[in-house]
Formats: C-alpha cells, sequence, structure tokens
C-alpha cells in the first residue's frame, strides 16, 4: 500500500502495554517472593489483577471493534497480519479468564498463591508474544495505513468513549506510573483538560495509596514501565527474572509521582 501521510503516531498502544507488563511482572515478584501477602494486601493485589484483566479484555475488545475493521477496510495487504492478531485475542482470552478464576480463589485464600502465579506465568506465554508482535509488526502497518487524526478518532471512540469517568480516573494514573515525560503527555492529553486535572489530582493520589499497599516498599515497587525491544522480538532467550536480578536492575524503591 503507497504511504501517502507521515506515519500515524500510535505511541499511546505501546504505553499501555508497558504498564500492563510492569504490573504483570511487579505481581509475578510479589507472588514469588517472601513475606507472601496477606490479609488485606493479598485481597488488594487479587483484585488489582482481576481489574488488570479487565482493562485487557477491555483493549483488545476495542481493537476487534474499532482499529482492526478499519485497518482491514484501508489496506487489504493487511489481511494476514490481521489474522493472526485475531488468532492471537482468541488464544490470549481463555488465559484471561484462568487469571481472573485464580485471583478470585486467592483473594479468599493464601493457599491458591502458587495456582494465580502459574495462572499469570500461562498468561504471560501467550500475552508478551503478542505485544510484541503488535508493536513491532503490526503498529507500523497502522501507522503506515491511517493518519494520526484517523488513529485519535479510533482511540477516543473505542479505547475512551465506553468507559465511565472512574474508569478512567482508575486507569490513567497507573497507566503513567513511572512513564517518561514524553510518554505521560501522549496518555494525558487523549483526555480534556479539566477531566485530566481531575485525574491527576484525585485519583492520582489514591493510586498511589493503593500502589503503596500492593508493592510496599521491594523490588516490585521499583520496576518500570517494561518497553519491549527490537532484541526482544528477535527471540534470543531472556535471563530469567529473579527476586535478586529485578533488585539490581530496579534500585529505587517506592511508587513513581503521578
Amino acid at each position: 500500500m503507497e504511504n501517502l501521510h507521515e506515519p500515524a503516531d500510535t505511541r499511546s498502544m505501546g504505553i499501555v502495554h508497558s504498564a500492563l507488563r510492569r504490573d504483570l511482572e511487579r505481581t509475578r515478584l510479589v507472588l514469588a517472593s517472601p513475606p507472601y501477602p496477606d490479609g488485606r494486601r493479598r485481597r488488594a493485589l487479587a483484585g488489582h489483577v482481576v481489574w488488570m484483566m479487565h482493562v485487557l479484555h477491555m483493549h483488545h475488545t476495542a481493537e476487534d471493534a474499532g482499529l482492526w475493521p478499519l485497518i482491514r477496510a484501508r489496506n487489504p495487504s493487511a489481511s494476514g497480519l490481521l489474522d493472526q492478531m485475531d488468532a492471537d485475542h482468541q488464544r490470549i482470552a481463555p488465559a484471561i479468564t484462568t487469571v481472573e478464576e485464580a485471583a478470585r480463589a486467592y483473594r479468599h485464600s493464601e493457599c491458591t498463591r502458587e495456582r494465580l502465579r502459574n495462572a499469570i506465568a500461562g498468561l504471560n506465554d501467550v500475552l508478551l508474544p503478542h505485544l510484541q508482535r503488535e508493536e513491532f509488526e503490526m503498529m507500523p502497518v497502522v501507522g503506515a495505513t491511517i493518519t494520526t487524526a484517523e488513529y485519535l478518532a479510533v482511540e477516543n471512540e473505542y479505547f475512551v468513549k465506553p468507559k465511565s469517568f472512574t474508569e478512567l480516573g482508575a486507569e490513567g494514573p497507573w497507566i503513567i506510573d513511572g512513564a517518561c515525560p514524553d510518554d505521560r503527555d501522549v496518555i494525558l492529553h487523549v483526555i480534556p483538560a479539566v477531566p485530566r486535572f481531575v485525574l491527576l489530582h484525585t485519583f492520582g493520589r489514591s493510586y498511589r495509596r493503593k500502589a503503596t499497599l500492593l508493592w510496599e516498599d521491594g523490588p516490585a515497587a521499583a520496576v518500570p514501565p517494561l518497553t519491549a525491544s527490537v532484541k526482544d522480538a528477535g527471540i534470543p532467550p531472556a535471563e530469567p527474572t529473579t527476586r535478586r536480578n529485578q533488585a539490581d536492575r530496579y534500585p529505587q524503591t517506592g511508587p513513581a509521582p503521578m
């Protein structure tokens, strides 16, 4: 397909993915390293995992309903890659359900911690390669097919409008936790100025309290947004993540300021 415009700015996709990777890794660390969460913290972690699965489900629903049909209509040569996106979503959906069920069980009993760890590992097996494929293969096609204005219109119609202000208030500070200034601006400027102010100054405080409860001051609190790299997409096996090498990589502790 001939490219008749500058590539559309699709950075928001990778920024959301990076937040999801970050908190899946944070959760893995907390579940893998004693002292394990209990009581209020365990219940909060279980609720956060269920919430993340809802965010992921809504994200995929928006892609399936809005973004992919537009690209398929505008760029027939992308049909093979779009079919792969659809197949990925079909594989990820049952893994999301498995994680949700394990998290709800963990809310009621610490004895199911290993079940939740295994469920998250299973989700990562199918989700993380999909996120990389989407960022390194699909987004360049999206950028070459539609304009930034068209991408923002889809984002507003399918990713933002279906959510209540409360949902956006919970999601916004979570996405920008630890993000660089440019990435913060990309996400925050999807939202009009007045709601943006409320989001930062009201929901931001609530998010910081929640993050402190979830991650405390251990290695999980220092995990930044995890950006996929070209090296990752090239498939060399990554070093297994442990609490020790996470602490080496992410020496700062405490939730990032909103």
